[in-house]
């Protein structure tokens, strides 16, 4: 152990309050509404744009949206301007009683699409979509439901990062769905009906209660990394995300319950939503895969279940990297991992993009 490390980093603790940087890199509103704000982050001074399409990042409920912005340093947002990529973000906000009526279509047929076109009208441009967790189901049914209805958004890809597919391969809730299957789910249901939502305390405990094992080791593993100012800083924003979790809308997390944990809908192909089925086949863009090897939310197995559903796309790459639920995102880990797999799907794809169609143009030349 570094001991003037150690000193320093528990004298700046003391004195200054924190070891992160919790700074947010500076953006400005685009458009905003009840359900969500879109936001634009400012271009880094002194970095060249890269070109490519712009990244479109999608949060998921429960989580707030510094999740892909966690701290200086270990911040995915940051990463993307520093690749020069012009960079957007959907914020939903706290969702409170009054939008206990909102429901998984909402986001599928109007909050993402009305984003995402937003975005490609601004840019004149496709959209690459950098989706995380629920957020990944959001996108992959939004990009299906659009073809779907035969009006197919300008997306170039989606990211799914630690997205579960499959309920069933996830251990946490594998005793819950036999008593789910039982009952019907009618107490749960009473319970949400009745509050409106699922509370933003009660998603934190959902997820501190995953990571058991890890609060009861917290204080040994801070003792025995008191000189590692990176580590104590992660660990620092990670429990400022954990106390800043919000609720469920009281529609969605009932269809999350009933359609993906109770009857695992999506494991077999899609969801039902507004009266259809949506279908994970619909998806016609490439798509990036991303699990975490110590994901229990989203473990590898389940996250990987949905790469054979996307039958539709012309290019599906599956990853897994170091870390659990938040780390596969924005661990420290991830910036050697998910952060260089994404750079690389995404200027494969821009690069696809700009190719000519015309096999006697310059790329097939180039190939020859």
């Amino acid at each position: 152990m570094d001991l003037v490390d150690a000193v320093a980093n528990v004298w700046d603790r003391a004195v200054v309050g924190h070891l992160a940087d919790l700074r947010r890199m500076p953006r400005d509103a685009v458009v905003g509404s009840p359900q969500g704000i879109l936001f634009r982050y400012r271009p880094l001074s002194g970095v060249d744009p890269a070109g490519g399409a712009p990244v479109l990042l999608v949060p998921p409920l429960g989580a707030p949206d510094f999740a892909y912005d966690l701290r200086r340093g270990c911040s995915l947002v940051e990463h993307l301007l520093q690749q020069g990529r012009t960079v957007y973000l959907i914020d939903y906000g706290p969702k409170s009683f009054s939008d206990r009526t909102l429901g998984i279509e909402s986001w599928v047929d109007e909050l993402l699409p009305d984003t995402i076109r937003r975005v490609a009208e601004e840019t004149d441009d496709e959209v690459h979509l950098v989706a995380w967790s629920l957020g990944g189901i959001f996108a992959l049914l939004t990009v299906a439901a659009a073809v779907q209805a035969r009006d197919p958004l300008p997306v170039r890809s989606v990211a799914a990062i630690g997205t579960p597919v499959d309920i069933s391969r996830v251990p946490l809730v594998a005793p819950i769905r036999p008593l789910a299957q039982i009952t019907g789910g009618r107490l749960i249901s009473s319970i949400y009906r009745g509050v409106g939502s699922f509370p933003a305390p009660m998603v934190s405990w959902a997820f501190q209660l995953t990571a058991v094992d890890k609060l009861v080791t917290k204080p040994l593993a801070i003792a025995s990394r008191i000189d590692d100012r990176d580590c104590l800083a992660q660990i620092e924003a990670v429990d400022h995300l954990m106390s800043n979790m919000h609720g469920y809308p009281g529609r969605v997390f009932g269809q999350i319950f009933h359609l993906l944990l109770r009857s695992n809908d999506l494991a077999n192909g899609g969801l039902r939503l507004g009266g259809r089925d949506v279908e994970l086949s619909d998806v016609g863009v490439p798509v990036l895969v991303v699990a975490g090897r110590d994901d229990v939310i989203a473990p590898l197995r389940a996250v990987r279940a949905g790469v054979p559903l996307l039958t539709g796309s012309p290019e599906v790459r599956f990853t897994t990297s170091p870390g659990g639920h938040l780390g596969v995102l924005t661990g420290r880990r991830a910036r050697d991992t998910t952060w260089p797999e994404l750079d690389r799907a995404l200027a494969d794809w821009d690069a696809a993009a700009d190719t000519p169609d015309d096999a006697d143009g310059p790329s097939a030349a180039a190939g020859a």
